[in-house]
C-alpha cells in the first residue's frame, strides 16, 4: 500500500496505481517497454537531454525510463523518478540494482503536491506519466518551481481514440459483447486528457511555461512489445481502455471478447513481426522563462 495521503486531490488515482492495475503493469512491464519504449526516446530525444544534468521523471512507473535517462546525464548527472505507486517502485530500485545504476534514485511523490527543492532540476521529462493529476495546471506550477530558470519540458501523452487504432480497434470489437462504459468527465485525469492540443497549452501557460511546442507523433507499434496475437489479447484485456470496459461490465464475459479482440488484430499480425498498429501521440516541450 502506498505511503502516500489517500486523502489529497489525486487520491484515486493513487489508489488506482497500488491496487491491481500496478501489480497487471509489473508483470507486462517488459512488454510495454518494448511497445512504447520509442515514444518515449523521442521525447527524450526532443529534450536534448545532456551529459551533467538533473532531471525529474514524473509518473517514472517501473523505472525504465528513469534508467535511460540516468545513462544519458553520465555519472556527473542525476536522476529522480518519481511516481505514486508502491509495488512498482519497488521493482524500479531493483531494477536500478541490477543495472549498477548510482545516479538515479527513486522516491513516492504525487508530483502535484510533493515539496521538490526550489530550481533542484534542469528538465522536467515524462512518458506517458502527467495526464492523470486531478489538476494538471497546479501539478506543472509545483513542477515549474522545481525546475531552475531556463529549465525546459518533455514528455509524450496520447493523442485521442480515435487516431490510435491499437486502442480504438480492440475496444470496439469488445463493445460488440459488452455495452460501452459511462463517458468520463470531460477533461478527467486519464489516457486522453492530454489528447487536446489548445487545453495542454493552456495548462503549461497557465502554470508559467513558455516556447510551448507540439510534435505529432505517428508510429506504428508492435502491440504487446511484439509477441503474438495471444500475448496481444493479454495485454489489451489487462490494461487501456479495454481493460477498463471488461472491468466495468464484470467478468462473465472475458471469453467472448477475448474472441473477438483477437478477431479484429488477426489482420494485423504477421508472423515475424507481431501484430504492428498505428499509434498517434504529443511530444510536447515548454521552457521555464
Amino acid at each position: 500500500m502506498s505511503a502516500l495521503e489517500h486523502s489529497g486531490p489525486n487520491a484515486e488515482q493513487i489508489k488506482y496505481w497500488n491496487d491491481q492495475r500496478a501489480r497487471n503493469w509489473i508483470e507486462l512491464q517488459d512488454l510495454i517497454d518494448r511497445q512504447i519504449g520509442p515514444l518515449g526516446r523521442r521525447a527524450m530525444d526532443r529534450a536534448g537531454i545532456a551529459t551533467g544534468e538533473r532531471v525529474v521523471d514524473v509518473g517514472c512507473g517501473c523505472g525504465q525510463t528513469t534508467l535511460e535517462l540516468a545513462r544519458r546525464v553520465g555519472s556527473e548527472g542525476t536522476v529522480l523518478g518519481a511516481d505514486v505507486s508502491t509495488p512498482m517502485l519497488e521493482q524500479a530500485r531493483a531494477a536500478a540494482r541490477a543495472a549498477a545504476v548510482t545516479n538515479a534514485r527513486f522516491e513516492e511523490a504525487d508530483a502535484q503536491t510533493h515539496a521538490f527543492a526550489p530550481g533542484a532540476f534542469d528538465v522536467l521529462f515524462s512518458r506517458f506519466g502527467v495526464m492523470f493529476f486531478a489538476d494538471p495546471r497546479a501539478a506543472f506550477a509545483n513542477l515549474a518551481r522545481a525546475l531552475r530558470r531556463g529549465g525546459r519540458v518533455a514528455f509524450v501523452c496520447w493523442r485521442p481514440l480515435h487516431e490510435n487504432p491499437w486502442m480504438a480497434v480492440p475496444l470496439a470489437a469488445a463493445f460488440q459483447h459488452i455495452p460501452p462504459p459511462p463517458l468520463p468527465e470531460p477533461n478527467a485525469p486519464g489516457p486522453f486528457s492530454f489528447a487536446d492540443r489548445a487545453r495542454v497549452d493552456g495548462v503549461l501557460t497557465g502554470a508559467g511555461f513558455a516556447e510551448v511546442t507540439f510534435d505529432a507523433i505517428d508510429e506504428h507499434m508492435l502491440l504487446g512489445g511484439g509477441a503474438g496475437i495471444d500475448q496481444a489479447v493479454k495485454f489489451i484485456l489487462q490494461l487501456g481502455p479495454t481493460a477498463a470496459a471488461l472491468r466495468e461490465s464484470g467478468a462473465e464475459k472475458v471469453a467472448e471478447v477475448a474472441a473477438a479482440v483477437g478477431d479484429a488484430l488477426r489482420p494485423y499480425f504477421t508472423p515475424d513481426v507481431g501484430v504492428r498498429m498505428a499509434a498517434a501521440a504529443w511530444v510536447v516541450s515548454a521552457r521555464r522563462p
